[in-house]
């Protein structure tokens, strides 16, 4: 076995869940991911951990909602019954056909989603992570082969991780306290939101493996401006290019895609949370150097943002805080490599890229500050 793959399981099993003697353990993959899984479970034989395990097969999952009808989706209670019992959750993505599902009609996936709402919440509850497993369909999608994918993944996972969240804590910090954050790129975003009271979290090697963000949650009425994320959206093995929203008193009131538009306008729709911002994310990882259309992995590049459309998650909204709330929660990436910057409460904190606390920083790009927010 490539000891690239021992050394993941070692991270997700020790780091990342932090697996005890007698721990029940749910790992959730596909069957491309088996010798990840097969690693894993041999760790936590070591630790004497009480492992079981979940098949995923998009196949029959297409299958399944192509024949269901939209008003029958229900809770599974077994699944959620299971994860009561869970202590951690390590969860495997990983596809041979990263379109197998693209044809199963989006109103079902909606309403699967909404009636599972309880097993998401349950989960954010237990010690859990999500990660890649380096499969050919993700590396096809990367326009890589195979091999070259293998070494993304493997040298976006294996990192410092202690030194990587000392490096992001100077942003948390900036960030802890702070009342309002605006992000601006170019001629088209520019978009203030308030993040007072809120709580800015650390994601090194928690619950996402590769880590590399700082992330809070805006204040749902606070949002304000417009944006464009000119980096592509997958939803459902659709291609999202050019979204553009515009928000007023935190709601989108506008909305355009230069592609599969209908689409955005699914993911508006799901239910009224869907069309607040339930989160504010700022990459960080320095070893996620090009995209993939992959979101654990575009969201971590450290020349960008992403806002998440819908749920906020809880560990974000400080007390006496009102959190968004909705069955779904979508990333969406903007680029702030060139003509961007990112300011927290008037000061900026990031230019083109680079992080105030960076070698090469500069405060100003033209000479003249820029104007100030209302």
């Amino acid at each position: 076995m490539d000891e690239r793959i021992r050394r993941h399981a070692e991270i997700l099993v020790e780091d990342c869940v932090e697996a005890e003697p007698g721990d029940m353990v749910e790992v959730n993959a596909p069957a491309v991911a088996e010798d990840l899984v097969v690693a894993i479970y041999e760790k936590l034989g070591e630790i004497g951990a009480r492992p079981s395990l979940s098949w995923r097969h998009p196949r029959s999952s297409r299958a399944y909602d192509r024949a269901m009808d939209e008003d029958d989706y229900t809770l599974l209670d077994h699944r959620l019954a299971a994860l009561e019992e869970t202590d951690a959750y390590i969860g495997i993505r990983g596809s041979e056909n990263v379109a197998e599902t693209s044809d199963v009609p989006p109103e079902n996936q909606t309403a699967a989603r909404r009636a599972n709402t309880e097993i998401q919440e349950q989960l954010a509850d237990t010690r859990w992570v999500g990660t890649q497993y380096p499969a050919p369909g993700n590396a096809q999608k990367a326009e890589m082969s195979t091999a070259a994918y293998e070494d993304f993944v493997y040298r976006a996972v294996d990192r410092d991780w202690d030194e990587q969240r000392e490096f992001q804590a100077q942003m948390v910090e900036l960030l802890d306290g702070a009342s309002e954050v605006r992000i601006v790129s170019g001629d088209e975003t520019d978009l203030t939101m308030s993040v007072d009271g809120m709580i800015p979290e650390n994601d090194a090697d928690d619950a996402n493996m590769p880590g590399g963000e700082v992330f809070t949650a805006p204040v749902p009425d606070s949002v304000e401006g417009t944006v464009h994320f000119d980096l592509p959206r997958m939803w459902r093995g659709e291609e999202i290019l050019d979204a553009r929203l515009t928000f007023e008193d935190g709601e989108v009131v506008e909305y355009s895609a230069s592609q599969n538009e209908d689409a955005l306008d699914e993911i508006l729709e799901t239910d009224e949370g869907a069309r607040r911002l339930g989160e504010l994310g700022i990459g960080m990882n320095r070893g996620i150097d090009q995209f993939t259309y992959n979101m654990l992995f575009d969201e971590k590049m450290g020349d960008t943002v992403h806002l998440a459309l819908g749920r906020a998650y809880e560990e974000n909204v400080g007390e006496d805080r009102e959190r968004n709330d909705s069955s779904i929660h979508v990333d969406m990436i903007t680029d702030m490599s060139e003509d961007s910057y990112i300011e927290v409460d008037g000061e900026i904190v990031q230019r083109n890229g680079t992080f105030t606390f960076e070698d090469g920083f500069e405060a100003e790009d033209d000479g003249t500050e820029p104007e100030a927010t209302a």
